[in-house]
């Protein structure tokens, strides 16, 4: 498309684009140009002060949306290069096909079953694209490595991650009872390279991958631990912080996380909860596990996480452990 623009060097044109926007100068429909060490930047009329010329621009191609193609908002996540469709999707093929023209999607899975079982998967079906199950998924500057037919993982807790690392410190040691392929252990680690991060796993082919991600984000104050949190937990002592991301089960290994918990620590323990008691009644199972121990809780913060399913919500608790002798 012939239209006007202006001519600026490399150096000043993030500032002009951005000053022609504010003016409305700017032809956002067309692509900015290079040519030798300036931009070519295309613009709606003339603006004064610059060197202006006309010429022909390419047409900025905008991507329809899935919901926009379909007509309704398809249930799937996004991972790395992947897609999983929700296994209550009625129209999943034809979801499918859409979503394999994404630019970014090469394979997309439908789950067959809900997250189950004593290594938290699900079983997937391919139903588009290459014929794979493992993606390489990029998360607050780091990358995952996974197959998503062995381990579970989800996207949706992105911001969560990061707002526990938020609260660490260099120096604090940190147990993450369930550590997976490592979202949480992996960007504390990195964030905090003077803290020392104890990640544990029970499913084999999760500390495969665990192992393979430690050495791809080239973190070195990782300790992976394999088998049951019970057991390995052993010999550890004066945690900062223990990360219990296990929500339909995380309750049952509160005794484990106040054995390797120093007196004043914290734990952020994720549970599933109904919407009509989403916090008192998990606050009072852990105030009763506490007192059994010898404890006393104080709840720092109270979270919705995101949805789990209708009616019921991933939560977080984030709770101080104190002996009962400072009370």
């Amino acid at each position: 498309m012939e239209c006007y623009y202006i001519r600026v060097p490399k150096n000043t044109g993030e500032r002009t684009r951005k000053e022609l926007i504010e003016i409305g100068a700017i032809d956002k429909r067309l692509k900015i140009k290079r040519e030798d060490d300036c931009l070519l930047i295309p613009v709606l009329k003339l603006v004064e002060g610059y060197d202006t010329g006309i010429g022909d621009f390419e047409e900025v191609s905008i991507e329809r949306s899935p919901a926009e193609i379909l007509g309704f908002s398809p249930a799937y996540e996004q991972i790395g290069d992947i897609a999983i469709i929700d296994r209550h999707e009625p129209d999943a093929r034809r979801v499918a096909r859409v979503l394999l023209k994404q630019n970014r999607i090469k394979t997309v899975l439908q789950a067959e079953t809900s997250v189950r079982g004593e290594y938290r998967t699900r079983s997937v079906s391919i139903l588009a694209g290459e014929k794979r199950t493992e993606t390489l998924y990029r998360e607050n500057e780091c990358r995952y490595l996974l197959d998503l037919s062995k381990v579970y993982f989800t996207p949706r807790l992105s911001t969560e991650r990061m707002r526990i690392a938020s609260r660490i410190r260099d120096g604090d040691t940190v147990v993450d009872m369930f550590a997976g392929v490592g979202p949480f252990s992996i960007l504390i680690a990195k964030r905090f390279p003077g803290a020392h991060v104890y990640a544990i796993e029970k499913n084999p082919d999760a500390v495969r991958y665990l192992k393979e991600n430690v050495k791809l984000n080239r973190v070195r104050n990782v300790e992976i631990l394999e088998g049951d949190a019970r057991d390995v937990v052993i010999g550890i002592k004066g945690a900062d912080h223990v990360i219990m991301n296990l929500p339909h089960n995380s309750i049952e290994f509160l005794e484990t996380a106040f054995g390797v918990l120093k007196n004043g620590g914290i734990i952020h323990l994720y549970a599933i909860s109904h919407e009509d008691d989403l916090f008192d009644g998990i606050l009072k199972r852990i105030e009763a596990a506490a007192g059994n121990s010898g404890l006393h809780i104080v709840a720092l913060d109270k979270r919705v996480v995101r949805p789990y399913a209708p009616y019921q919500f991933n939560i977080c608790i984030d709770f101080q452990v104190l002996s009962s002798q400072v009370i």
